[in-house]
């Protein structure tokens, strides 16, 4: 889309096609959404772009990252921490996801320690250089905040904020004293009024419960991931940790598609009981061709297709494995209405189906994806009644550079 500042004139986006199935024209003036009408119902002075056949979304965020340690994945001695290096990577990182549309991040970063504040200072300037692309928010990161180890953390760690760190991160668990160091935690966020941002795998119901006493009436907000250990709570306990949650007005960041390069944290946590409970829940990519998890191209799609295939139940809870076609399940038109069979339509029959292997088809931009079964499209567009693929070249480039990998 090309750019519009506020003394262009307005921009047009004609026919283009809204989840709930209707067809619209959008006319956007500088940074805003001036009118929204029925396809063919709106004119315009300036450019306008045919959208007909395009499916229209706003666009994604990325709630979960790790830019300090982002394409550092394959072998050959230990990645460097100098700020000039982790600015290249957390660029190149920020520009992939980019690629796929993703235009805020919220991206974790370690500070103290051997490393001091090197990496913290290489995001920072990424997300400088970045301002008017993406948005880039950094989440500070320190290991240990009580007792004599934690001195040196939290100096860090109040140094981080200085540097301009917009959330205040952390890993209660790896602290001797959880506790302390929520509370440490907390009661810097609210002297800066700074939201909060903390890693957890959430298997002690009694450590969660104190935390969302904690944190209730925190304005600037906490966010709590992945909270796997959810899953495997008994599950009358994790509804009601679920329900403690809720009342506090805690956000679950889980991560559907692989690990945590902060805290080697794996799994995913019952997101139907969370969502049931009221507790927002959102999907997070976490690491990003590194050493937790060597493998991954940025697209906001990949969370969407893995939510549903890794999304953790309690002990218990009946599990159940769809044997509907690909399409039919992501929503695609073009198969809804379709017979639960092997898919037939160009695009869907390139994924992934039981008793088939991964293909593609000619002149489909679905690739198989070997977690989920599901297409995995390359952009958020798709042309009705052809199948979930889209039908619009492949964006970016192959990948390259540092970090390599698929």
């Amino acid at each position: 889309m090309p750019e519009n500042t506020g003394d262009a004139p307005p921009l047009l986006l004609g026919g283009a096609r809204l989840t709930d199935g209707r067809l619209v024209d959008v006319r956007i003036a500088g940074r805003h959404i001036e009118a929204v009408g029925t396809a063919g119902s709106l004119t315009n002075r300036g450019t306008r772009l045919d959208l007909r056949g395009h499916l229209l979304l706003p666009a994604p965020a990325e709630p979960h990252a790790h830019a300090d340690t982002a394409l550092t994945g394959p072998p050959g001695g230990p990645p460097s921490h100098r700020a000039e290096d982790v600015r290249r990577r957390a660029t190149e990182a920020a520009l992939l996801q980019l690629g796929h549309g993703t235009t805020a991040l919220r991206a974790h970063v370690r500070v103290g320690g051997a490393q001091g504040l090197a990496a913290l200072e290489g995001v920072l300037a990424a997300s400088r250089s970045l301002r008017g692309l993406t948005e880039l928010t950094v989440v500070a990161v320190p290991r240990l905040l009580t007792g004599v180890a934690g001195a040196d953390g939290l100096a860090a760690l109040r140094d981080a904020v200085d540097m301009g760190a917009g959330v205040i991160g952390g890993r209660p668990d790896l602290d001797p004293d959880p506790a302390g160091y929520a509370e440490t935690v907390l009661a810097l966020a609210a002297d800066r009024g700074r939201p909060v941002d903390l890693h957890t795998d959430g298997e002690a119901p009694a450590r969660l419960a104190r935390l969302a006493a904690m944190a209730k009436g925190f304005r600037p907000g906490l966010c709590l991931g992945p909270c796997a250990g959810l899953s495997r709570l008994p599950r009358d306990e994790a509804a009601r940790t679920a329900d403690r949650l809720a009342a506090a007005a805690v956000t679950v960041v889980c991560l559907p598609q692989g690990g945590c390069s902060c805290a080697g944290i794996r799994g995913t946590p019952p997101v139907g009981l969370l969502r049931a409970a009221g507790v927002r829940v959102a999907a997070g990519s976490g690491a990003l061709r590194d050493a937790s998890n060597p493998v991954g191209r940025g697209t906001p799609w990949r969370r969407r297709i893995c939510w549903p295939r890794r999304r953790a139940s309690p002990p218990g809870a009946p599990t159940t494995r769809s044997r509907e076609p690909p399409g039919r399940r992501w929503g695609c038109p073009g198969c809804a209405s379709r017979p639960a069979s092997p898919p037939s339509c160009s695009p869907c029959a390139g994924t992934t189906w039981p008793g088939r292997s991964p293909s593609r088809t000619a002149g489909s931009w679905c690739t198989a994806d070997a977690w989920s079964r599901g297409p995995v499209p390359y952009a958020s567009t798709w042309t009705p009644g052809r199948g979930c693929g889209p039908r619009s070249p492949r964006q970016g480039r192959a990948d390259s550079g540092s970090g390599g990998g698929p």
